[in-house]
Parts: C-alpha cells; sequence; structure tokens
C-alpha cells in the first residue's frame, strides 16, 4: 500500500454532466477519458484521490477501479475477484462492505453477488493477512457493478457522496444536488464578475455553490473523506492540501448574488444554509415573485431550476406559467439566460427556440438545461475612453428575449403620423359632449392595434393575428407603439392601458384579463358612466352603440323600458334619464348589475322605479307572461356564452328566433325592440318572426369614429297587432 503508487482512479458523476467533471479534473492537472454513462477516468496516487475529493465540484463520488472481470456465472466472478490483489488496498484491520449492481446480466440477485464477491476478497485476504481478519479498522466500501456479463469492482474513496458538502441541512431535503447546481453554473457564462439571480431560489444551493465558485472556496472543506482514515495515505500531504485550499479562498464577489423565493420557510432554510457554508455575506435571498423581477444591473445571468408539476392536471397551469417567461425575461435584455426544467414543451410555451439545450438528470427526473444566450459583456475598446469627451460608436446587441428591429421603429412613426391626424380630425368632439371615441382601428394593416380615448386616457386592444416575432420580441414592439401613440397624443404617464384579444372559443362574452382595478369616470352625452380600463378585454362602455344610445334615449320618454343582457346598464341610464317610466335590466352576472346601479347613482338617478334582475335571459323570458309589460326594449346580445351558473348554451344564431319572439309577447302594441349582435356572420331569420315589422338601421347605429362599419349589426322591430 504505497502511497505514491499509481492507482486508475473514476469519477463519477449525473449523467449529462461528464464533460464538465471531465473540465475540472483537467484544471486540476489530469488527463481524462470520458466513457459515458456518468463516469470519467483519470490516474493519480492517493494524494491525487484526496485532492480531487476536497476540490471536485460536480462528481459523485472518486472510485479505485480495481479491475474489470468476467461475470457470467458465480464460479467466473468468484475466480476473477479472488484473482485480484486486494491487500495493495486494504490492510489486515481494514473493515470491508461490499455493494452490488447488475444490469442486463446473467447473474440477477444482488445479494448472492454481494456475497460472492465478499467470500472470495476474504479468502484472498486470508491468504496474504492469515486467517483473522477483525474488520475493526478503517472502512473500504467495496462495489461490484456486473453490465452485459462484464463486473467491474471498485473501492469508494469518498465515503458519503461528495454532493454532501456539510453545510445542507441534513432533516431538510434539498430539490436540488449541489453537485447538479456546480455544473448548472459552470454550463453557464457566470462568473464572479457578472450578476447572478435565480428567481426559484428555493433552498439556496444553486446561489451557494456559485458564491462558492466566485469565491474559488473548494467544495471538500466542511467535511472528511473515507480514504483519510486509510493506513496507506499521507495525512501531512492531507493537511498541506487542506492549507493550500484554505489560503485560495478569496474575498468578496464584485457583482451582486440574489435569490428570489416566495416560499418563506424556503428563504430562511437558505439562509441558514449560506451561513453554515460561509457566504451569507454574498447572498441576498428575497422574498418575491418571478413576474416582479427586475434589475438595473447589466450583462447579468439568470440561472434557475424551475418547479414542475407532472401530475396531468398541473399541465396547464405549466403551460401558462411558462408562456408567461418571456414577457418578464425580456425586461432584461443585455442579460443570459439559463432555466433547468422537466416540462416537456418548455420552448413551445416559451414561443422561442433555447440558444443551446442539455439533456440531464436532476435526481431520476429527465430534464433538460436550456441556455438563452444574451449579449457578452462590453470590451474594453467598446467603452468610452475616460480622456475623452467623444463617443465611441454604439455597440449593436440581440438579446436573449425581445428587442426591436428597424421595421418596428418605422411602424412606430406611421401610427405616431396616423394618430396625429386622427387627433386633429376630432378635436372638436369634447365640446359635442363625445370624450370617449375611437380613434384608431387597424387603419394601417401592419398595425393592427385598437385605440380608444377615454378622456385623457388611452385604452388600446391588441389583436392576434400571425407574425414572425417570438413573444417577447412582439411584447416589446406592442410597448414602443404603446408608447408612441402615448407621446404624441400627450397623454400622462400611467393613463395607458392594453388588452389583448383573442379568438372567443367556448368561454363567456366579457372576459376578466387583470385585477388592478383602473376604475374611471367618463362622461358621455351629459351622462357619466363607470369604466374599467383594466380588468377586462371590454371597459363596461361600448363605444360603437353610443348613436343607439342617443336615439334610445329620445324614444324612452314616457315608456316602460326592458334591457335584456344589460351588462353595466349604459341603456338603461340613457332611458331613465330620458324620461322613462320605469327600467328593467336583466343580466345573469351580479357584478354587471351591481355596476350598473352605481351608473344609475352617478347621474343621480332615484332607482325606485329602476328594477335589476339577476337571471339568465332566456329563463326570464320564458317564465314571464305573455302580456304587454313594456313599450321599448333593447337586446344587444353576446354572440356565445356558456356561462358555469346556468345549464343553457346560448348562441346567437341558433337562440334568436326564440329569444325575439318571447321578446316582442312582453311588449305593447306599436312596441319597438331594438335587436344588436356583433357576430359576422349573423343571418336574421326573418321569416320565422311573426306579426313583427323588421328594419335594419346598422348604418345610422355605428359612429362615423369606426372605421370598420360592421362593428355590429342592429334592427328596429316594431310590435303589430296579431
Amino acid at each position: 500500500m504505497n502511497p505514491s503508487s499509481p492507482l486508475p482512479l473514476l469519477a463519477t458523476t449525473a449523467f449529462g454532466i461528464e464533460a464538465v467533471t471531465a473540465r475540472e479534473l483537467q484544471t486540476l492537472g489530469y488527463e481524462t477519458e470520458i466513457l459515458g454513462s456518468g463516469r470519467v477516468r483519470f490516474a493519480g496516487n492517493y494524494t491525487d484521490a484526496m485532492k480531487a475529493n476536497l476540490h471536485l465540484r460536480t462528481a459523485d463520488r472518486v472510485l479505485i477501479e480495481v479491475a474489470q472481470i468476467p461475470a457470467g456465472d458465480f464460479d467466473a466472478l468468484f475466480d476473477g475477484v479472488k484473482a485480484l490483489p486486494w491487500e495493495t488496498f486494504i490492510d489486515a484491520e481494514g473493515a470491508f462492505a461490499v455493494k452490488g449492481r447488475s444490469y442486463q446480466s446473467q447473474l440477477t440477485s444482488v445479494p448472492a453477488i454481494q456475497r460472492a464477491t465478499k467470500r472470495a476478497i476474504v479468502e484472498r485476504l486470508q491468504s496474504v493477512h492469515g486467517e483473522k481478519l477483525p474488520e475493526s479498522g478503517a472502512t473500504f466500501t467495496v462495489e461490484v457493478a456486473i453490465a452485459k456479463d462484464v463486473a467491474t469492482l471498485t473501492i469508494d474513496t469518498s465515503g458519503a457522496g461528495l454532493a454532501r458538502r456539510g453545510y445542507l441541512d441534513s432533516e431538510r431535503h434539498s430539490p436540488m444536488k449541489p453537485t447538479l447546481a456546480a455544473a448548472l453554473i459552470q454550463l453557464s457564462h457566470w462568473n464572479r464578475e457578472r450578476p447572478l439571480v435565480d428567481p426559484f431560489c428555493g433552498s439556496g444551493v444553486l446561489l451557494i455553490e456559485a458564491a462558492m465558485i466566485g469565491r474559488n472556496m473548494v467544495p471538500g472543506l466542511l467535511r472528511d473523506f473515507a480514504l483519510i482514515d486509510w493506513p496507506a495515505v499521507d495525512q501531512e500531504a492531507w493537511l498541506d492540501l487542506l492549507e493550500e485550499a484554505r489560503a485560495q479562498v478569496l474575498d468578496a464577489l464584485p457583482e451582486s448574488i440574489i435569490g428570489y423565493d416566495e416560499d418563506a420557510s424556503a428563504l430562511r432554510l437558505a439562509r441558514q444554509q449560506a451561513i453554515a457554508a460561509g457566504v451569507d455575506s454574498n447572498i441576498h435571498f428575497q422574498r418575491q415573485s418571478f413576474s416582479e423581477l427586475t434589475s438595473k444591473r447589466k450583462y447579468g445571468c439568470l440561472i434557475t431550476s424551475t418547479p414542475y408539476d407532472d401530475h396531468s392536471r398541473a399541465r396547464r397551469a405549466q403551460w401558462d406559467f411558462y408562456r408567461g417567461f418571456p414577457d418578464v425575461l425580456r425586461q432584461l435584455p443585455t442579460w443570459s439566460h439559463f432555466i433547468l426544467t422537466a416540462f416537456p414543451e418548455f420552448e413551445r410555451a416559451m414561443g422561442q427556440e433555447a440558444t443551446r439545450r442539455r439533456k440531464m438528470y436532476n435526481g431520476r427526473t429527465e430534464c433538460h438545461y436550456y441556455q438563452y444566450h444574451g449579449p457578452p459583456p462590453p470590451k474594453a475598446g467598446d467603452e468610452v475612453s475616460s480622456e475623452s469627451t467623444e463617443e465611441k460608436p454604439k455597440r449593436t446587441f440581440t438579446p436573449a428575449f425581445g428587442g426591436l428591429d428597424d421595421k418596428a421603429k418605422e411602424q412606430a412613426q406611421l401610427l405616431k403620423n396616423r394618430l396625429a391626424k386622427r387627433a386633429r380630425h376630432f378635436r372638436r368632439w369634447p365640446k359635442r359632449g363625445i370624450h370617449c371615441y375611437r380613434l384608431y382601428e387597424r387603419d394601417i394593416p401592419e398595425i393592427p392595434l385598437v385605440i380608444d380615448i377615454y378622456h385623457d386616457y388611452l385604452h388600446i386592444t391588441d389583436y392576434d393575428r400571425p407574425h414572425d416575432r417570438t413573444p417577447a420580441q412582439y411584447a416589446d414592439w406592442l410597448d414602443h407603439l404603446t408608447e408612441a401613440a402615448r407621446e404624441v397624443l400627450e397623454i400622462p404617464e400611467g393613463h395607458v392601458f392594453v388588452k389583448h384579444r383573442t379568438r372567443q372559443s367556448g368561454s363567456t362574452q366579457h372576459e376578466k384579463v387583470s385585477d388592478e382595478s383602473k376604475i374611471v369616470v367618463v362622461e358621455e352625452g351629459g351622462l357619466k358612466f363607470e369604466v374599467n380600463l383594466s380588468d377586462y378585454v371590454d371597459t363596461g362602455l361600448f363605444l360603437d352603440h353610443r348613436n343607439l344610445r342617443s336615439q334610445f334615449r329620445e324614444e324612452a320618454n314616457g315608456k316602460r323600458v326592458l334591457n335584456l343582457f344589460c351588462y353595466t346598464g349604459a341603456f338603461s341610464v340613457y332611458a331613465a334619464a330620458g324620461g322613462a317610466a320605469s327600467t328593467t335590466s336583466v343580466d345573469l352576472n351580479a357584478n354587471y348589475l351591481d355596476w350598473a346601479g352605481r351608473n344609475f347613482q352617478l347621474n343621480g338617478l332615484s332607482i325606485a322605479k329602476h328594477h335589476f334582475i339577476r337571471s339568465d335571459v332566456m329563463e326570464y323570458l320564458r317564465n314571464q307572461k305573455p302580456e304587454p309589460k313594456f313599450d321599448l326594449a333593447i337586446v344587444d346580445v353576446p354572440t356565445f356564452s356558456n356561462s358555469k351558473r346556468t345549464d343553457d348554451v346560448w348562441d346567437v344564431q341558433e337562440d334568436h328566433v326564440e329569444m325575439i319572439g318571447l321578446t316582442l309577447n312582453l311588449l305593447s302594441e306599436g312596441g319597438i325592440l331594438y335587436f344588436s349582435n356583433n357576430f359576422r356572420r349573423f343571418k336574421l331569420d326573418e321569416e320565422a318572426l311573426q306579426n313583427v315589422q323588421i328594419r335594419e338601421i346598422s348604418k345610422h347605429t355605428v359612429p362615423e369614429d369606426f372605421r370598420n362599419q360592421r362593428i355590429h349589426r342592429c334592427w328596429k322591430m316594431v310590435r303589430k297587432t296579431g
């Protein structure tokens, strides 16, 4: 057992990071051979084995590779093991346990493999050391791993796995091994000169490993290893290695390392482990959600392992979770991003392929490490010289997420020109009592936005359409055009609200998109209305019905008025202000009925003669006796609705005849029904409607500020005597 004798050594590691471990060994001065399947071979003596255990960040263990022997049957295994020089490794007092594994081999019983190997080693050692083997000395763990009838015999020099750094809380499970965390850091672009953020830091292992790398703290300083107690090991050499390792530790990092998480208990554990590792002064942990992520620092790295739930019911939530990533990450245009996840549709959800990807395993879970490379930090020659006031040409770079091209800048100018022209055209409208109107409606085909004015607020709707930008690039494009609109119209900051409208499919008409609740009181026709500019795709006041509301008010004096699908009650307010004898507003949504009540209060209208009924419209109509209860009715129907509060599914094309017929039954002779909808392919079945005079009045009801004159279709229906 000569301490300086050469040893065939193996560094075992997780699948996918063998090359990282090999680079670490090469940095330590060893030639390596990557064997695959999580094994890297190198050569050295016992001191080298100690050094590898002490310094390797990504290896699981350091093993002595004793031999490879045939193991097609137990006789071959026994004879092959017994023939090996175990006495050169294990002394007479050495305690040796045998662990076993078998893969695609004739010998499948691991306990039997272990017993045969143990008996063979015992007989070999007895032949050298004598019959007594007390096993009272240092521990040697032998492993026999059989694969395809070939047995690899190794001795473990590490003891506890190298992932047991010494700073980990023994009672708390970490979702990521420090060895994998160190590999993620080394596979990234991060170095101690760059900021680092982990937005899902959990127990902080990844950031602790980064801080240790940044400060050149070797990972094995806080623990011992099995071979330290072996008789063949030079204890002085071990002490020299420790002293050398402590001397090479660097001072505080020049850039920040920050960990965010929403779990307060995980952050407490992270701080405790950072203290135990001696890097607590280098890491700032903070409770914060991913959506709040931002940084003023430049050229940083985001490195993280995202939470993942493989349950089928969680897949949709995971999809939505990752779809929101680009909008957050584009806020860091000079950063690079490195994300480990097991979610199989990650790139599709992100809407953008990674610069590089690497298959890895976190425990037994198959993952991929997605790398989105941002621009490199500027070199000294790219910066402004301190000796001259003359600036160098600006560097151009492509961010990992987002970015604007020249076309986007040209489109912003086109939009400015168009909005300025439209604003001049409508400059006198406020004096006519019109403070809410459509300013732009996809006038320029390549800019498919709808922009509405609400006093000094802008409400911008972005419509789905094919484009060649990534989600982050599109978000930057939309922000750029939004800011251009705000500037040219001189809208105050914070007064612009952007919505994204998708094609409705199996949903209700008014979808909630936010919880910001920006409520503004606006004026139209001398009346006041509450609008919500932030929370719904629609604000609560349909601007395309401005003309019809005015006409409705003129006809409402002394009338009993019915408003079906009343939404926020704008038609009812107009009717009441026009002198209606009574109004009845029907909607299934209690929130909208409350909203309608507030609109009445805003205008000082007593609700004594005005009724708000929460009901499914068709159910309400079917429960009414066919007798004249109303003189004037408005029905602005949704195209489709499948509210959870009713089993009925409303479809305007299939259900309009029944609804119109039931409504007409409630009108007095000569009573008027205004029927409106915005389904583009809608066909009114006039032949199925009896005792009614029908005239389409869409040309008169769509206001002139609407470029799309088919924003809705409207019919005036007068009940005739039977």
